[in-house]
């Protein structure tokens, strides 16, 4: 198997604890070309160790070579140790969460003295305003249930809630549950660095009540007859480093694990709480606790394997509706049935490439079209205020404002005390109302809430001074043009929203920040087939495969985006499948606020009456009447109104691995198993990406009524040529009436043969002073990948000192000084020789400098060791000699 790993990035990775690079041959510029320090190798993985932990949060750490993103990295209890299979190029590595990089500070902002962003003008005030509380008292209190066990997490987790119900109430009322996202799990006092992710807390640390942090939330919906409860997970937080999904199943289980309690009424929680109904749940994430509770919608309409299940119990419940705050969704697998309304925060510095729009878009023809999934752009909120357990001044263990700013470069939008910067208190009341009203609409089926979410473009009074903007698919829409179904486009371009070659991309940012939300990428797929949009840059036409129906539809409903914080205007019309064109009129597209260091590429809804002739849409004409790009996303028939969803369970999709053994000769294919479970039919995009090249070849797979298995071949060839491990991922997307939970599995393909027999001769060498010392390492047969090994000098006598080498070349292979001169086995000299793919040679050359001193003979005593990459380790080899004359 072939395993590429170029020459600088061994370097750096097996200077172990040096930050300096080294070389077969002597140098040739004064710093050698290498890697930032901090990487390393270990066990068939590339490791990126921070400096010091990495803030716990809930975006995905990810590994990236140059624009091209390797993979995501699975990080370890520590909070500062990263992981990922090798990949093939490791040049120019970067770290990222969320487009923010980890490894280095951001380079420098353009907007040092801009003018403080202006706050959007409010919008007219809707018909209802969920965020005036209801007419009941409320009563709050905790229950602890035994702690529960979930597959793959080695300690059990906590079962603890808090509730806040309604008093006087009459009969069951409606169940509210909050999850909170991935977050510190223990702390001492207010001491900053006596905060960590342990699980359990270690003796001494209280566990951080995340759980309490939505109290406001409870209390206002608690007063409008909802029983809420919110649940603790910090067991789940303090272990899902090592969990594939990033803990999303496992978030799940502990959702369905609380229903179960609820629907059974145990004691425990009677005392607390009266009777819910729970026909009629609605559930609340806050970041990872928003992809938690998404999966835990898909489990309860379908549920995963056993294998990977933390509740085996009964259904005895319906969720109505979600609503997430800035939420993950690595898997890109929102449920299409069930309505969803998610709040992006503008000024988000965790999840700040804010992939929630995923909610919203990834449900474009996949279920029913009847649930309304709306998203909401809250101007000027940050991720961690929606929770007060989160927030500095309130929270009872150390927190911080997870939006980074440099005091001598203030962000216009997003630095507190800006116009559009919202306060704790604003941001936490603006989030209740959009809460309680997705509440109102989802479960209690008040149409009049629907305004406020879907693109209308009014506003809740409670939530102000806060801006919210919305715009929504699904509920009274039917599609007009979706730019995924590949339209024919003239004068504009159909252009990949994830694309490899910039020249195919919607959008191309200059560097890691910015961006467009719509546009987030899937794991590691890149360009990713099947998802467009159209760039307008002047007059365009798009025509779909067949004409579009808009009977019934009172408007036409685009999606725009235009560059943030500009105006853009565009004339639009639309021709029927006879010919005849209608002018739709003059449309004002507002950009949304933004700065360099904010998502911001963000469509606006806006709506033009649909001619009465105009019954069937054959044609969309969209003029931009001034100079720049503009993206089309879609557009719809639209008609108000809320359908019911009618949640079904879809046929249910998760990929499996296998393990296979790469073999001396010949090709094998091997079936990833991709289960299937259910009755209906549907679509579903596979993905197979290359172990070595990281590029991924895709195609949509029927998945046939009542099938139970789509298997997915993968050629393996074999040879008798020592190199590394690797694993084919295979991916899944639901395309049409599917639903996906494992979204990664593969093939785990494991080396087989010996690592070629490996000498350094000669045993002794000698030079005079000023010339240099060479060893020649020989292979017994070439390998697939390049051989690396290290050298440790050990003490001897007459030892030869930091000032007897060429002191660049010191510099470069121990990341220190020469000076003051001390002996080479007191430093941390690491000299690295790579013997490249194919080739059977390389040298060791150590150039020296002279001096006036007369001292003897000098000596050097190297230890060679090699890297293992089945087990991670330097192996020792031999040890050879060098001596040096005046």
């Amino acid at each position: 198997m072939r395993r590429v790993l170029t020459a600088a990035a061994a370097a750096v990775a097996l200077l172990i604890g040096t930050g300096g690079a080294a070389w077969a041959d002597p140098p040739t510029s004064p710093v050698p070309d290498r890697l930032p320090s901090g990487w390393s190798l270990d066990d068939d993985k590339l490791v990126w160790t921070a400096p010091r932990p990495v803030p716990m949060g809930d975006a995905a750490v990810e590994f990236w070579s140059g624009d091209r993103l390797l993979g995501r990295a699975r990080g370890a209890a520590d909070q500062r140790t990263f992981r990922m299979p090798v990949p093939d190029d490791t040049d120019d590595l970067s770290v990222r969460a969320a487009g923010k990089r980890l490894d280095a500070a951001a380079p420098p902002q353009r907007r040092k003295g801009a003018a403080p962003a202006a706050r959007p003008a409010p919008s007219p005030a809707g018909e209802l305003d969920p965020g005036a509380p209801g007419p009941y008292a409320t009563t709050t209190g905790e229950y602890d249930l035994p702690s529960a066990k979930l597959p793959d997490f080695p300690a059990d987790v906590e079962m603890r809630g808090v509730v806040v119900a309604p008093t006087n109430a009459p009969g069951p009322r409606p169940l509210a549950l909050f999850l909170h996202g991935r977050h510190y799990t223990c702390y001492q006092g207010d001491d900053p660095d006596k905060i960590t992710g342990d699980w359990p807390c270690p003796e001494g640390l209280a566990e951080v009540p995340s759980y309490r942090g939505y109290l406001q939330s409870q209390q206002l919906l608690a007063s409008q007859g909802y029983v809420t409860v919110s649940i603790s997970a910090n067991g789940i937080n303090g272990q899902d480093f090592a969990a594939d999904d990033g803990g999303a199943q496992a978030r799940s289980s502990l959702v369905r694990l609380h229903l179960a309690q609820w629907a059974a009424r145990n004691p425990a929680i009677a005392r607390v709480a009266p009777q819910a109904d729970l026909s009629k749940v609605f559930l609340v994430g806050h970041s990872r606790g928003g992809e938690g509770v998404n999966r835990a919608a898909m489990d309860t309409l379908n549920p995963p394997p056993a294998a990977v299940d933390g509740y085996h119990g009964k259904v005895g419940w319906t969720i109505r509706g979600t609503l997430l705050i800035g939420p993950t969704i690595f898997g890109h697998d929102p449920v299409p049935d069930v309505p969803s309304a998610t709040i992006l925060p503008g000024c988000d510095g965790d999840v700040s490439d804010l992939q929630g729009q995923i909610f919203v878009d990834g449900t474009r023809g996949v279920g029913n079209g009847k649930a309304l999934h709306s998203a909401l752009l809250f101007v000027g909120a940050n991720h961690n205020y929606f929770n007060t357990e989160w927030t500095p001044g309130q929270s009872a263990a150390p927190s911080f404002d997870d939006f980074f700013t440099d005091p001598g470069a203030p962000d216009p939008l997003c630095s507190p005390g800006t116009p559009t910067r919202l306060t704790e208190r604003q941001q936490q009341t603006a989030g209740a109302t959009y809460i309680a009203t997705a509440a109102r609409l989802f479960v209690a089926g008040d149409d009049r809430a629907r305004p406020l979410l879907d693109g209308t473009g009014v506003r809740a009074p409670s939530a102000d001074p806060a801006r919210v903007l919305s715009h929504a698919v699904g509920a009274g829409r039917t599609p007009a043009i979706l730019p995924d179904a590949r339209p024919a486009v003239t004068g504009g371009k159909l252009c990949l929203q994830v694309a490899a070659d910039p020249a195919d991309a919607c959008l191309v940012n200059e560097d890691f920040s910015g961006g467009s939300p719509h546009f987030t990428p899937f794991f590691v797929v890149s360009p990713e087939e099947g998802r467009y949009a159209v760039r307008v840059d002047g007059p365009a036409t798009i025509r779909p495969a067949k004409p579009a129906s808009l009977a019934g539809a009172s408007d036409l409903a685009v999606r725009l985006i235009v560059p943030p914080n500009t105006t853009g205007r565009f004339g639009l019309s639309a021709s029927s499948p006879g010919g005849k064109t209608f002018d739709l009129g003059d449309v004002t597209v507002e950009g949304a606020p933004g700065s360099e260091s904010t998502s911001s590429y963000w469509a606006r809804e806006v709506r033009v009456e649909r001619p009465k002739g105009l019954t069937s849409l054959a044609s969309l004409s969209v003029t931009p009447r001034q100079a720049g790009p503009s993206w089309l996303i879609d557009a719809w028939g639209f008609r108000p109104g809320t359908p019911a969803p009618s949640a079904t369970a879809l046929s249910r999709i998760d990929v499996g691995e296998i393990e296979a053994t790469e073999g001396d000769s010949g090709t094998a294919t091997y079936q990833v198993p991709v289960a299937v479970k259910g009755k209906a039919g549907g679509k579903v995009r596979l993905f197979l990406v290359d172990p070595d090249t990281f590029s991924a070849r895709s195609w949509v797979a029927d998945v046939r009524p009542g099938s139970s298995r789509i298997d997915v071949p993968v050629e393996v060839t074999g040879n008798d040529t020592y190199g590394g491990s690797e694993r084919w991922y295979v991916l899944a997307k639901a395309v049409r009436n599917t639903m996906v939970g494992d979204y990664e599995g593969g093939v785990d393909v494991r080396e087989d043969d010996p690592r070629p027999d490996i000498t350094v001769t000669p045993a002794s060498v000698t030079a005079a002073e000023g010339g240099s010392l060479t060893w020649t390492i020989n292979l017994s047969a070439a390998a697939e990948v390049p051989i690396y090994l290290i050298f440790l000098p050990q003490p001897t006598e007459a030892e030869l000192s930091s000032t007897d080498v060429d002191p660049e070349w010191f510099t470069g292979n121990s990341g220190e000084s020469y000076e003051p001169s001390r002996a080479l086995s007191s430093t941390g000299l690491q000299p690295f020789v790579e013997v490249e793919a194919g080739t059977t040679t390389a040298q060791l050359i150590m150039p020296t400098v002279t001096d006036d001193a007369a001292e003897g003979a000098e000596n050097v005593r190297w230890q060679a060791t090699v890297y293992n990459f089945d087990t991670g380790e330097l192996e020792p080899l031999s040890v050879v000699n060098g001596t040096l004359t005046d």
